[in-house]
């Protein structure tokens, strides 16, 4: 039986899921720890014919919910009224972060057929290790409970973003992406070690390399997708590159159509700020059928190179016309490697600034422009 997300199922005596929703409670109270030992109001007894969990299986894992189910002996079985669920992230398993006492600490569900589904985004997080044990019931009379010891401790870890969560920050992010300008280069900052260093060692061409974790959590390009980072705003009075940049004093240039073509596909990657006030749109390019493509195709949104709110590349008089978004920061991720030789390097006037770094840079989970109702 799937229960209903945790946050909406209380309180919610008209809706749809009634009878489910009766079958699950949650409550903030003490309950045993793992080892057995019982706080003194907690109300519980231990009763040692209630049956122990076994052999737990956790299944369907998502950014923000589970299945979980397990064996049980079926000597009273029969007296099993609840079932008490301890949910603890693996890096801080043994302490309680939650210490706010509206905040529940463990999930008590009534007894319903396995395997049970657990949904609640604000208790679970996209790609975070958890550990999870259980423990059977049954409520008295009198309102106190008898319970079996736990069950065998197992971990897990949730998944990222599916292409439905990356749709709504998509559809976040197009809300604010502004009036489009026009470019004609994509461009790349680094030192001038680096491209010496590719000069020398790979040569000529620029490789990609995996993207690191800045950005939304449960992103599934972080830590994942090969590419190399680009760049393509521009000034608004000179319709040009600025002249400063945080990765480097050195600038590669490329002319627009050598990396964004009929060739090439264009996917939505990520939304996210760094407690500023402005924001970032991770954008990934990848020719068609290479690998990054075939890679993009299963976890991305597609988008239509010729319509989007944020990089388009169309034809005007046998040429190609490219424009990006004014209002976001437009982090361009390409697949394959680059060869130098496409285009040009040369020092920048203007400054380094490193504040504006996005190195693996954390997302505001409190911001309400770009975050999504799952984990952050």
């Amino acid at each position: 039986m799937e229960v209903p997300r945790l946050d909406h199922a209380l309180n919610s005596p008209t809706s749809p899921c009634e009878e489910v929703i009766k079958n699950l409670s949650l409550e903030a109270i003490q309950l045993c720890d793992r080892d057995g030992n019982k706080s003194q109001d907690s109300g519980i007894a231990e009763m040692e014919e209630l049956p122990v969990p076994h052999n737990i299986k956790i299944s369907n894992i998502t950014c923000d919910s589970f299945k979980i189910s397990w064996e049980m002996d079926s000597k009273s079985k029969d007296r099993i009224t609840h079932y008490f669920i301890d949910l603890n992230k693996k890096e801080n398993k043994n302490s309680n972060k939650f210490k706010h006492k509206d905040v529940p600490t463990k999930l008590v569900a009534k007894a319903v057929p396995l395997p049970m589904t657990v949904r609640g985004h604000w208790f679970l997080s996209p790609r975070t290790e958890y550990t999870v044990a259980v423990q059977t019931a049954s409520k008295q009379v009198d309102g106190d409970y008898v319970v079996s010891e736990w069950s065998e401790i197992i971990e897990f870890c949730t998944a990222d973003y599916s292409k439905v969560h990356l749709t709504q920050l998509l559809e976040k992010a197009e809300v604010i992406a502004g009036r489009m300008l026009k470019f004609s280069v994509f461009y790349r900052n680094q030192h001038k070690e680096y491209f010496d260093y590719i000069r020398e060692h790979h040569g000529n061409a620029m490789q990609p390399s995996v993207k690191d974790n800045s950005g939304s959590h449960g992103s599934p390009i972080s830590g994942k997708l090969e590419g190399i980072f680009f760049s393509c705003s521009t000034e608004f009075n000179t319709g040009k590159p600025p002249q400063d940049s945080p990765y480097g004093r050195y600038r590669f240039e490329i002319a627009a159509e050598k990396l964004f073509n009929p060739n090439t596909n264009l996917y939505f990657g990520d939304f996210y700020c760094m407690y500023t006030a402005y924001h970032y749109v991770i954008l990934v390019i990848a020719p068609v059928g290479s690998p990054g493509d075939e890679f993009c195709k299963q976890r991305l949104p597609q988008l239509n190179s010729k319509d989007n709110k944020f990089l388009t590349c169309t034809e005007e008089d046998g040429v190609l016309v490219y424009h990006h978004a004014q209002d976001v920061i437009l982090e361009v991720i390409y697949t394959d490697p680059v060869d130098l030789s496409l285009g040009t390097v040369a020092e920048i006037t203007g400054h380094q600034l490193m504040s504006l770094s996005t190195a693996d840079a954390k997302k505001d989970p409190s911001c309400k422009t770009c975050n999504i109702s799952v984990g952050r």
